[in-house]
């Protein structure tokens, strides 16, 4: 698990790849102080098993489901990288849940100055993704913990102040530039659970459904929406 707070950002010394498989060779500094092989790494968001690790830099695998379902295939030799170690037992939570399960991608539609803030408006490339979406609530861009700002018709926006965008990835981001975005897992929770329970008798008959009593009037009556 991570917090969507990134340690820092290191870059891209190469990429082997065959189709949709990928070796990422990334070199880091802080994060390499005590990463050892198999610990998990937030790279743009997304959660990679360090495969080799040397002094000032570590290898990641990357696998056919992980490349179509993020922005880690666009990426070449000297391409920045927010980079995360898994959070530990006894660190500080100042993020949101992160899990390094990104949802999908979205692309910049703009970018735009508000007094010391910049506003990222982002359009995700998927419409299915936005009934996670809500102002106020938490979002992962490219592995940053942020807070959406608002939803415009087909796009929602975050507002960066400016210590976010000088010590991540969003620095180097133009418009028209794709981002990862993983979305709240509690609202992924909570819409699982509540198409669960319209499942089809053949998906009972199977173990997969019939049995559950919630339903949005449910979580209304109980205080949860």
């Amino acid at each position: 698990m991570f917090t969507g707070l990134i340690e820092e950002v290191g870059a891209l010394r190469g990429v082997s790849s065959s189709g949709e498989v990928m070796m990422l060779h990334i070199d880091a500094s802080l994060i390499m102080n005590d990463l050892k092989i198999g610990d998990s790494v937030a790279v743009n968001g997304v959660c990679l098993t360090a495969t080799s690790v040397g002094q000032r830099s570590f290898t990641a695998d990357v696998m056919p489901q992980t490349y179509r379902n993020s922005n880690l295939k666009e990426l070449k030799a000297g391409s920045p990288l927010n980079l995360e170690r898994a959070m530990a037992a006894g660190g500080r939570f100042g993020g949101h849940i992160v899990q390094g399960h990104v949802d999908g991608t979205g692309t910049i539609r703009s970018i735009k100055r508000d007094q010391n803030a910049v506003v990222f408006e982002i359009a995700p490339d998927s419409p299915s993704l936005f009934k996670y979406i809500i102002p106020k609530g938490s979002i992962t861009i490219d592995g940053i913990s942020l807070t959406v700002v608002a939803t415009p018709a087909s796009a929602f926006t975050v507002s960066i102040i400016p210590h976010t965008l000088e010590q991540t990835v969003l620095a180097h981001k133009r418009t028209g530039a794709s981002v990862n975005i993983e979305c709240d897992v509690l609202g992924k929770y909570v819409d699982h659970l509540l198409r669960y329970g319209s499942s089809s008798q053949n998906d009972e008959e199977n173990g997969r459904g019939g049995g559950s009593r919630i339903s949005s009037d449910f979580l209304a009556a109980n205080g949860f929406l």
